[in-house]
């Protein structure tokens, strides 16, 4: 920053926030700020005037075709540290915006003890190009031509996809997007896009033929019983339920079709194995015929 100017905690999480919607969006408005940190449109207009007239002069222009701010040629963060992690861990907590940035150095900057510790999956290896070329595509509902490898083809192949939304599932980012290869919805995981030139730009090309309407998994809503194993006793089913917050029993996760072996992946739950022993097991799928058929 050009000079020391002390900060409230609340003040240098909208000022990361600023930086990592512009630099990542291409795009900020007074709106982001307010749906984010439930603040008003002067306040957040003024925190971004005092972030481009104090904090970084220069970093952010305003654009009057796209309504906002877009970084400048000179931009150089300030707050954040421009990798993809940042964008991604916004957009996992969105609606619990202080929770995004327990995993910088922040905490330790306003408290002299860092009491929370926390496991987060590896995103070093998503290239900053691709991640920027992906959201350019379903934010302007584009198709976007990409090298992908997968565990059935691990040899390079050109794909072009029209995405629609940046999934979080578990361990990894992926993807959702219509492939015209294959013609149908699919999820590609970000990790294995592949590109030559991390310098250079990917241009999201034609307009999209598809909508996200027409993804019958996506669109579909289903929901997932979950129940303590009923080989437990008594006593250990009760254990289990309060462990998982259920109620009378169960807990019911309702989500999209698309993402219903997500969720079973994230509570160790394989509908074709049972484990031998149910202390082990802990968990089972109460509406099995259900779910079941919606599984890939």
């Amino acid at each position: 920053m050009t000079k020391e100017i002390k900060l409230k905690f609340d003040h240098v999480l909208r000022y990361k926030v600023i930086e990592i919607l512009a630099y990542w969006e291409q795009r900020l408005t007074t709106n982001h700020l307010c749906e984010l940190f439930g603040i008003g449109r002067q306040q957040a207009s003024k925190d971004i005037n005092f972030y481009i007239n104090e904090l970084a002069p220069g970093n952010l222009v305003y654009d009057k075709y796209l309504k906002g701010y877009r970084p400048s040629t000179r931009f150089k963060p300030q707050f954040t540290r421009g990798t993809t992690s940042e964008y991604l861990q916004l957009l996992n907590g969105s609606n619990k915006v202080y929770d995004t940035f327990l995993e910088t150095s922040l905490i330790d900057q306003c408290s002299q003890t860092n009491y929370i510790e926390t496991i987060a999956p590896s995103d070093k290896n998503i290239s900053p190009t691709i991640l920027t070329g992906l959201i350019k595509a379903i934010k302007h509902r584009r198709q976007v031509t990409l090298t992908y490898v997968s565990l059935n083809n691990p040899r390079p192949q050109k794909r072009t996809l029209e995405p629609h939304t940046l999934v979080h599932a578990g361990p990894r980012w992926h993807v959702r997007a219509y492939c015209t290869k294959n013609r149908d919805f699919r999820d590609f995981v970000l990790t294995r896009f592949r590109h030559n030139d991390d310098h250079e730009p990917i241009e999201a090309t034609h307009p999209a033929v598809s909508e996200p309407q027409q993804d019958h998994y996506w669109q579909h809503k289903v929901r997932i019983k979950i129940i303590p194993d009923t080989r437990l006793e008594p006593a250990q089913r009760k254990v289990i339920a309060q462990d998982y917050g259920m109620v009378r029993n169960a807990l019911v996760i309702e989500t999209r079709a698309a993402l219903a072996s997500y969720v079973l992946q994230h509570y160790k739950l394989d509908p074709n194995k049972i484990e031998a022993k149910p202390e082990a097991q802990q968990l089972m799928i109460g509406n099995l015929k259900e779910v079941e058929k919606w599984l890939f």
